[in-house]
């Protein structure tokens, strides 16, 4: 445990954000640099819980209060080890994961939890710094002579291909953009996490050994068939792509993109330097879509320069407090304040999108929507309510519906679920032997936590195939999964 009072003695307290009219004028990260005492302190609210649900509430399986216990001790070397031992990617995770490990503190109970993100955090920056993170390079008496292929550089392939090449299996990663990373590089912006933070990882992953082959489709450039024949096993890590589209009138008109479209030309301008082809500049924004996706756009919309911004989302406010019917330990579905939604923009709950309305030119200028009633699942629209909002430019961020069958997935001719993802048993194998899958593409849109358990728990699996046995921890039990 860390300090036996620190929960009585100090307060929950998280970094301040960089003031709003100053943040919006860059694309850096929103937090103020942190003291180390400040960090130890809240570490030391870690308490001696019995049973510490922090790190069942956290798929990676984090030993939470081991490496809380050891920052209130100043042993930052030593809670660094402790966190690399359940997550390849903590300056990840620290930044972008919700942190579900909080809503499960024991201390949430009835008090505000253990600022577990800030902490993890501030470890992994730290091991950074002190140069404690550097290439973790298998021997050449280790060296399997198998070699896999991993389609997909985000924090399923990432992690699937470091574990792997970390047990001497020679690793190459395929990722059809011209850089990998994923969402991590062109989903991501920049004021969430620095693309510096991703490039030191993945420059780790190259001094280990694992070789990345970008600009380059599964599928298309390289053929399922070569793939097959050149490796002796595959990790499908292409995520969930295929986004949720808007069955409404005026869906096509100009001006109206998927937020994925519009993410990735905006993270690539701002490392160019160059206007994006989609730019809120002046515009009237309308962002349909509540979630992270749509607070990420929100974000992008006003640093560009957006005239207005307004965030629409079908279900109701959720409440400010955890509701009943999701008691602690689970995550509970409350009212959220991101550093995007801090800086501006209107949120509009309960309402549904009927049409959109266009100008002469054929670009939209406005949609018109209705206030909704939910029951039992279904939204019902109220009589009365429907009403015009003035838009030149819409993002649609409603999540994803599975994995893109063209292509690589077809050619191989996995076998899919009923939900539209790559199905696998409880072993991370596809229905073609030697073909495995992780992360978004086999599970669904989620977390990056998820995304990097499965990664983890896929490449162990691989490793049994190749091997018998394998030594790699996987985070996921086979038992959380039956088999297909």
């Amino acid at each position: 445990m860390a300090d036996p009072k620190g929960f009585l003695t100090t307060q929950r307290w998280t970094p301040p954000r960089r003031p709003v009219d100053v943040r919006i004028r860059d694309w850096r990260e929103v937090h103020a640099q942190v003291a180390q005492d400040q960090v130890e302190r809240q570490a030391g609210r870690c308490m001696d819980c019995g049973i510490p649900f922090c790190h069942s509430g956290c798929p990676l399986g984090n030993l939470i209060p081991e490496w809380n216990d050891l920052v209130w001790q100043g042993e930052w070397r030593k809670a660094a080890e402790r966190l690399h031992a359940t997550n390849n990617f903590p300056e990840f995770t620290g930044r972008l994961c919700p942190a579900p490990c909080e809503s499960a503190c024991v201390l949430a109970i009835d008090s505000d939890p253990v600022t577990i993100k800030q902490v993890e955090v501030e470890i992994a920056d730290r091991a950074w710094d002190n140069g404690w993170a550097g290439p973790q390079s298998p021997s050449a008496a280790a060296r399997t002579g198998k070699r896999v292929a991993v389609v997909g550089s985000g924090p399923a392939g990432l992690a699937a291909a470091q574990q792997l090449t970390r047990a001497g299996h020679a690793v190459t990663v395929y990722e059809r953009a011209d850089a990998p990373g994923g969402l991590l590089r062109y989903g991501i912006p920049e004021f969430k996490m620095e693309k510096a933070v991703l490039d030191r990882r993945l420059a780790q992953l190259a001094a280990e050994g694992t070789r990345f082959e970008c600009g380059v489709e599964a599928g298309a450039d390289v053929s399922a068939a070569a793939l097959r024949s050149d490796y002796h096993a595959i990790v499908l890590a292409g995520g969930a792509t295929v986004a949720r589209g808007l069955p409404v009138p005026g869906v096509d008109f100009a001006g109206i993109h998927q937020a994925m479209d519009y993410l990735p030309l905006a993270n690539r301008a701002v490392s160019s330097g160059s206007e994006p082809a989609i730019t809120a500049r002046g515009r009237d924004v309308v962002i349909i879509g509540g979630g992270d996706t749509g607070a990420d756009c929100l974000g992008t919309a006003l640093r560009q320069g957006a005239a207005s911004v307004t965030q629409l989302e079908i279900m109701p406010q959720p409440p400010a407090g955890r509701p009943p019917a999701q008691p602690w330990p689970t995550y509970p579905m409350v009212y959220r304040v991101s550093s995007a939604h801090e800086e501006g923009g209107e949120r509009v709950y309960a309402v549904s999108t009927r049409e959109f309305l266009a100008d002469e030119a054929g670009r939209v200028r406005a949609l018109r929507l209705v206030e909704v009633r939910s029951a039992d699942g279904r939204f019902a629209p109220v009589p009365g309510t429907e009403r015009e909002v003035r838009c030149d430019l819409v993002l649609l961020a409603m999540g994803f519906t599975g994995a893109q069958r063209e292509g690589l997935l077809t050619e191989l001719g996995v076998a899919f679920d009923e939900r539209g993802n790559v199905a696998r048993d409880a072993r991370y194998q596809t229905s073609v032997p030697g073909v495995f899958v992780a992360g978004d593409m086999g599970r669904g849109q989620s977390l990056i936590v998820w995304a990097i358990a499965e990664g983890r728990s896929a490449a162990a699996a691989v490793d049994r195939a190749l091997m018998g046995e394998t030594a790699l921890p996987a985070p996921i039990p086979p038992t959380a999964r039956p088999i297909v």
